[in-house]
């Protein structure tokens, strides 16, 4: 049976291996702050075109306080080729704590039973979970999610230029006002 809203985060020990950290220290990092963990493969085309998108949420909600762990789940036997797992991490620029799950324990941790990947999970400050989704349109259930749980950063946290959130109308209005006559 999936999670269920609200649920504990499961323990993240019994990875085969992790790359650039270790569970404990990834407990440490997170504690008190919102977690996407999202599973990927080697052998999963859509996980690597999804990449640069989680990519995106790291850079983006990261001053809001948002923690990424990639959790590597082999789904053909091809897949737990470790050595490649680490040049795929290289890669695909995956900067975020990885765990390699070759044993299928994280999956089962985190009730997957089906190995469904790319697979997000999104818990709150407390690590209760508060977002699932899998698949293809996973990302697009994903970024609402993320924008309820975290709030859309300011410009200035982002690190981006100031973006209007001005109706059209006002927009002319301002522009009128300020002696522009087009936009």
């Amino acid at each position: 049976m999936p999670m269920r809203i609200g649920t504990p985060m499961p323990s993240l020990e019994g990875a085969t291996e992790w790359l650039s950290s270790s569970a404990e220290e990834v407990l440490k990092d997170t504690e008190g702050r919102t977690v996407l963990i999202h599973f990927w493969s080697l052998s999963c085309g859509m996980c690597k075109d999804n990449l640069p998108r989680v990519a995106e949420w790291r850079e983006k909600y990261a001053s809001a306080g948002l923690r990424l762990i990639a959790i590597h789940m082999p789904r053909y036997p091809a897949d737990t080729d470790v050595d490649a797992v680490r040049e795929a991490v290289t890669l695909y620029d995956i900067r975020d704590p990885a765990a390699i799950d070759n044993e299928h324990k994280l999956r089962d941790a985190f009730q997957n039973e089906k190995g469904y990947v790319p697979a997000y999970y999104l818990f709150d400050e407390q690590h209760k979970l508060k977002s699932f989704a899998a698949g293809e349109y996973g990302t697009k259930v994903m970024e609402p999610a993320l924008e309820r749980l975290l709030g859309a950063p300011t410009a200035a946290q982002a690190g981006k230029n100031e973006v209007s959130t001005e109706s059209g109308s006002d927009r002319v209005q301002s522009a009128r006002r300020s002696g522009l006559s087009k936009l």
